[in-house]
């Protein structure tokens, strides 16, 4: 059974609003229950019960990083023993600049398996604080892939009826 046929009205129509995002605002649990027509105490308890559940993980903003003056950004990617990659992912996420840090699969011709996406005023300002990110962990083999453009993000679409009629 897929999430959608285990939904109530009300939590369809709270997965329509929230597949759009959070909303930019000083408020947007309160706008999301506005726009679902139930209160944010309601809210609230469905996204709970929803972790709970682990129907969800986690519910974040995404941030344009370009829109609040970090126009570099650059994916790095790290050779680490597999016995040290918690610890040296930990190290890593704990950089400001740093917005995501995850471990992969090593596949045949590719040798990094920690990555970690920085972002910066420009790009000399990610490579100094790659370096910086390199000496903390004691880390030296890896590799700085540059941004070029970036792609647009879109959210998943889980609820296909109009949203904004919600």
């Amino acid at each position: 059974m897929s999430m959608q046929e285990q939904l109530s009205d009300t939590e369809r129509r709270v997965l329509a609003v929230l597949q759009g995002g959070l909303p930019n605002t000083r408020s947007p649990y309160k706008d999301i229950a506005e726009r679902a027509a139930i209160t944010t105490e309601e809210l609230l308890a469905i996204l709970r019960k929803w972790k709970k559940e682990g129907k969800i993980r986690r519910i974040g903003a995404i941030v344009n990083h370009f829109k609040v003056g970090l126009g570099a950004g650059a994916m790095v990617v790290w050779r680490v023993e597999p016995e040290r990659i918690e610890q040296i992912g930990e190290i890593l996420a704990g950089f400001e600049q740093v917005s995501h840090a995850y471990e992969r699969r090593v596949p045949e011709n590719w040798p990094y398996n920690l990555y970690t996406m920085v972002h910066a005023a420009s790009p000399q300002k990610a490579r100094e604080t790659v370096g910086r990110m390199s000496e903390a962990c004691g880390v030296s083999d890896y590799r700085i892939l540059d941004t070029k453009r970036e792609l647009k993000k879109a959210p998943p679409t889980y609820i296909v009826e109009d949203s904004k009629n919600v």
